[in-house]
Parts: C-alpha cells; sequence; structure tokens
C-alpha cells in the first residue's frame, strides 16, 4: 500500500535528459499518495530537447504516472521553471492540474509556505540568460558522465555517486553561489508575508531556518533525487530515493518549524 501524506514537492525532473533518475521518481511516484502534488519547475527540460531528442519509456511512465493520479484526486499544481519556461503561456486550471507562476500553501500548522521555481532570484538566468544556457551545456556534459561512473561503481558494488553534485560542492564559486541564493529566496518571504519560501531550481535538497523564516528546497531527481512532504501532523520532511535500489527511500530528514506545532 502506498504511503499517504498530504502534501508532496518535487522539482527539476528534467525529463528529456539522460541525466534524469526516472527509476528513482517512479518508485518515490508509486509508493506515495498525495492529497496535493506540486511540480516544482522543470519537470520537462526543454533546453536539452531544443538540441536533440531524448524520450525514453520511463519518462512517458513518468507523466502517465502523474497524470493518473490526478485522475483518482490528487490535486496537481505545476509552477513552471527556466527549463520548461513554454508552460507559462498555458497558466490555468485543467481539470485536477493546475499550472500557476506562483502559489501560497498552507500546512496544517498554519505554516503558510510560498512556492516558486526559484530562477526568479538567479541573477544569470534572468539578466544573462546567453551564459545560463552556456552553463547547461557544461553541466549536462558532468551529467553524461555520471552514467558511465556509476557503472563502474556498481560493478564494485559501490552505491550511487554524482560527480556533478561533487563538482558543485568543491567549486569555490559555486557553494558561494548557493549560499547566497538560499539567503535571497529566505528574504523574498517578507514581500509575500509567508512564514517559509520553498523553491528547487539550485539542485540542492535543504531545511534551513534563516531568522524567523523557513527555507526549503526541494532538490532534484537528477543528482539528489529527493522531495519534500508533508505528513498529516503538518511535519514537512525531506527523503531521498537511492537510484541504485528498487524501492524505499534511502533517507529522511525533517524539521518541525519554530512556533509550529502538530495537531
Amino acid at each position: 500500500m502506498p504511503r499517504r501524506y498530504r502534501t508532496g514537492w518535487i522539482s527539476d525532473t528534467h525529463l528529456g535528459t539522460r541525466g534524469c533518475n526516472a527509476t528513482a521518481l517512479l518508485n518515490f511516484l508509486r509508493e506515495n499518495d498525495f492529497e496535493t502534488l506540486y511540480i516544482v519547475g522543470d519537470l520537462i527540460d526543454i533546453w536539452s530537447l531544443r538540441r536533440g531528442i531524448y524520450w525514453p519509456q520511463q519518462h512517458n511512465d513518468v507523466i502517465q504516472k502523474i497524470l493518473r493520479k490526478a485522475r483518482k484526486g490528487t490535486r496537481v499544481i505545476y509552477i513552471p521553471g527556466n527549463h520548461d519556461e513554454l508552460v507559462t503561456s498555458f497558466f490555468g486550471a485543467y481539470g485536477n492540474i493546475d499550472i500557476k507562476e506562483n502559489v501560497i500553501h498552507e500546512t496544517v500548522c498554519g505554516e503558510r509556505i510560498l512556492i516558486i521555481h526559484g530562477h526568479e532570484l538567479d541573477a544569470v538566468v534572468q539578466n544573462v540568460k546567453w551564459l545560463a544556457f552556456a552553463g547547461d551545456v557544461g553541466y549536462q556534459f558532468l551529467l553524461s558522465l555520471n552514467p558511465i561512473i556509476n557503472f563502474i561503481r556498481r560493478r564494485f558494488g559501490l552505491g550511487y555517486w554524482s560527480l556533478s553534485a561533487y563538482a558543485k560542492r568543491r567549486v569555490k564559486d559555486a557553494v558561494s553561489f548557493i549560499g547566497k541564493f538560499e539567503a535571497a529566496v529566505a528574504h523574498y518571504a517578507e514581500r509575500y508575508h509567508v512564514d517559509a519560501v520553498l523553491c528547487g531550481h539550485i539542485h540542492s535538497p535543504a531545511i534551513r531556518e534563516f531568522d524567523k523564516v523557513t527555507y526549503y528546497n526541494c532538490g532534484d531527481w537528477v543528482e539528489s533525487c529527493s522531495a519534500l512532504v508533508e505528513g498529516e501532523d503538518g511535519i514537512i520532511s525531506l527523503v531521498s530515493y537511492d537510484p541504485f535500489v528498487a524501492s524505499r527511500p534511502e533517507g529522511i530528514n525533517s524539521l518541525r518549524p519554530q512556533g509550529m506545532s502538530a495537531r
């Protein structure tokens, strides 16, 4: 039986790229049901598809699984990102699926969370788009090496490891960018008068406190294979899946925001 959650958040699945870990994503969708499922941008990587079509059956299965959940009663809210920005031309309601620029979610505990993809606060994406595209090409190259590396690691009985994630953690400028991005997102809460901000975009899952604001990032399904879930008690947890494991989450981390209590 699937585990039941009040809310789930996924982002940066990047369907249409070889880097997408569709197997882990399908396991997550099969093993969990939600009253509301948020897709926080970059569901389909249109940037990559413009360079060449890559669409295996598993990527189609992910779309079908999401649509099936919507037909069975899950409310699906899709907030496009920068890699699927073409979808912004279709804001509106389509049955049980809503496409929105952003949304404010209220937890059982009364916490108000602004949900955005996150590219709105990325100066490179907003102001120097050619540089964003160039950076994406380099990033996709690192991602293309992941399957080769992990094929070898699997032969030696080693677990999944992401070269692109490792490079991002080691490069000083990338670490500095992530830190500044997280702080900027948290300050964004003041503009919308909310308790927390939840986003994706930077492929770095997190639950952190900045002053009195909670910052959530649901990660991605390219490197971290992670998502956020809200239980019936209002606690939001970060779950991650190992692409090498057939099922079951690899790890769970949760945080009850200060001043919030489960009811």
